[in-house]
Parts: C-alpha cells; structure tokens; sequence
C-alpha cells in the first residue's frame, strides 16, 4: 500500500488554468480594492476624486463588455467552469472505510496507470541537491524510486554484505517492487516476504517476481494489525509509505516490533502530520487535512514525534533514529504530474479513468503544497532490536 498517484496531462492543464484564473479574479479585485481606497484629497481642478475613478473604471469596463460580447461571455464562462471544477475537486471522492484501502488498490493495480508511470516502485522518488539544482525534471522518475530504496537502506543500516540471507518483512508491499529489489539485492539466500490488503496486488507481485526469476520474494494478503507471524519472525522489517492507511497506528507500531527478531533491523518511510502540540492547526491546516485523509483513503496522519512515541512505548526497541526527508522527496509530487503531461500513453486510450486521473493530479498538487508549506512531513525511522541479554 503505497502513494495513490495516477497522472494525466489534463491534470496539469487543469492546474495551470486553475491558478491563471483565479490570479486574474484577485488581480482584479485588488485593483478595483486600491481605487476604492486610495487616500481622499480635497478637490481641485485636474485631479479626481476616488470615487470618479472607480465610476470611470466601471464605465470603462461596461463600454468593453458591451463592443466585445463574445469575449466577455467567453472570460465569465471560462471562470465559472474553472470555479466549478475547482468545488467538485474540492470534494474528497474516496473516503476511509474498513474495505476502501484493498478496493483502491485492486482498481488502481488492475487499470495499469499507476505501474505504467510508476513502473514497480509505489512510493516517491529521491533527489538530491545536485539533482534539485539541474532541475527534478531532468532525472529519470522510476530511478529516483530506486535511489529512494537505496538510501532508506543506508538510513536503516540494511547492507548487501552483512544482511545477505536476511529474513526480511516488506509491510504494506504494493505490488512489491521493493520487496523484489530487496531480494535481489541481498541475494538468493534472503528471503523476503511482502503483506498488502490487496489481492491483485499479490497476483501481480508474484507475476514480476516470477519474471525476474526471483522465487525468494513472495508476497500474500494480511492485516499488518493483525499479522500471522510468530513473534521474532524477521531479521528486517521494512514499511515504506504504508502507515498512512492504517487506522490504528498503535497497533501498526506494535505488530512491527513484535516480529522484529532480537538483533533485528526496522526501517520505516511514511508521510506525517506537523506536530500540532508545538503549532495548532488552523481552520485552513484541518481543511487541507481532511481533503489529504479522504481523497486517498487515509484514516488519518500522525506526526514524525507521535510515531516515535510509539515506538518508544513499546519498550521493545532501542533509541529511533528520526528524519524528515522532505527535502529529497518533494519533486516527487508534480514530477509525477508532469511524466502523465509528457507521455500520455498511459491513460489517453483509458476515457472512463479521465476523471479519476484528473483528480489524482489535482491531489498530487495539493500534497506538494501540503509538503511545501510544513503542514505535512516525509517521517524517517529506524532502530534495532536490542538481544534479550542487552
């Protein structure tokens, strides 16, 4: 269970018409707000008063509607389809519920937009400063996936040479492009198994593994709240951006350290909240909030310090190391907007998937502004689990 991100190029012209719209209403507005409100002089001859200059721009602005009717109609329809399209965007379509995270999988895993764009890896890319500064555009978008699974390793202390043979657990594994790379790099005496609600996600894990000649990835469908494991089942235990869907986070946490071996390594990537102890939320911050909890099937986020706690809590782990990879990260969000905008392949021939494409983009943008503007966070974790004679 991954990032839901589909993308089209009507998406970024919808945002692009979007905000020339409404630049142009509050330009005007501002202008028209000015006039009215300039500092008042007594009157003498020459100058004008503010209120002849606003009945002048009135008149002026009746005078070019009335010798351009066409245009003028054209501008007012133009508005009111872009604030019109704007409310019903507004409005989150796919909301949390109990069976909602494994039905929006299976129908993204099955219209073969997300994999098409995505390629296997369901999570954002990484981008570091050099990169940032040639311009995000400029890197590949599957690889910047792959540099992200690259550098969670380093941040977990993962290695090909010390966990060779690992038994790992990929938590939430899309269709398991992670838990593939994983396999592979670690080599063919690893084994590493992927858990998702989604069974089409499953099939087609399976399906790639068995492309890629990898028989030691293997992947089934399971609650991570309620896992099936015995206790001290995995050297590793990898989450990457599956948290988000979890409605108990507690749970989420706890499952986690339980079937993390003594010695063992846990590792975890999930989008977070700010921490509204340090700054409350706003009537602005909750409203993005929720429209970011129900577009994508999300309970709810918590923030990089809750998570912590959590992990703190049960008393299983040694000290977490945390991180906020926002930085890296954020291209992620209209990078993936703008690959739909330059090959459209992926969803032109898909007419019933228009709309939820276009919504999709919609959302990504207000992620990236989410991201931009510190109401959200991209939380990095890892810790070990000490010996029992520690």
């Amino acid at each position: 269970m991954r990032t839901i991100a589909s993308t089209a190029a009507a998406s970024g012209l919808l945002l692009a018409s979007t905000s020339s719209a409404f630049t142009t209403q509050r330009s005007n507005v501002l202008t028209k707000h000015n006039v009215v409100v300039a500092p008042t002089t007594s009157s003498s001859p020459g100058t004008h008063s503010p209120t002849a200059l606003s009945m002048g721009l009135k008149t002026s602005l009746l005078t070019k509607a009335t010798q351009h009717p066409i245009t003028t109609a054209a501008a007012g329809a133009a508005i009111a389809s872009t604030v019109a399209v704007k409310f019903v965007l507004d409005r989150p379509s796919r909301t949390y519920s109990e069976d909602s995270v494994a039905r929006e999988y299976d129908a993204w895993t099955s219209d073969g937009i997300l994999e098409y764009y995505w390629g296997e890896h369901i999570h954002l890319g990484y981008y570091n400063e050099e990169e940032m500064a040639a311009g995000y555009k400029n890197k590949d978008f599957i690889q910047a996936k792959y540099d992200f699974i690259d550098e969670m390793m380093k941040f977990g202390g993962i290695d090909a040479s010390t966990d060779a043979g690992a038994k790992v657990l990929d938590v939430g594994c899309g269709f398991g492009g992670t838990s593939r790379y994983l396999a592979d790099k670690l080599g063919p005496k690893a084994d590493v198994t992927g858990i998702t609600l989604s069974p089409n996600q499953v099939k087609r894990g399976t399906e790639l593994a068995a492309e890629r000649g990898l028989p030691n990835a293997k992947f089934m469908v399971m609650n991570a709240l309620e896992m099936d494991f015995p206790d001290n089942s995995f050297d590793i235990v990898w989450a990457c951006e599956s948290g988000e869907h979890m409605p108990d986070k507690e749970a989420y946490i706890n499952e986690m350290m339980r079937v993390l071996k003594p010695g063992g390594k846990f590792v975890m990537a999930t989008w977070c909240q700010r921490d509204d102890r340090k700054v409350p939320f706003d009537k602005k911050d909750k409203r993005d909030l929720r429209f970011l909890y129900e577009e994508w099937t999300h309970p709810y986020f918590i923030s990089i310090e809750a998570y912590a706690e959590l992990v703190d809590a049960t008393k299983l782990m040694g000290p977490v190391k945390t991180a906020d990879w926002n930085t890296p990260t954020i291209a992620s969000w209209r990078h993936s907007v703008w690959v739909g905008v330059y090959d459209p392949r992926g969803w032109i021939f898909k007419p019933t998937k228009y709309l939820k494409c276009f919504r999709d983009g919609y959302c990504l943008e207000r992620m990236h502004r989410a991201f931009k503007r510190g109401l959200m966070e991209y939380g990095m974790f890892a810790a070990t689990k000490p010996m029992k004679d520690e």
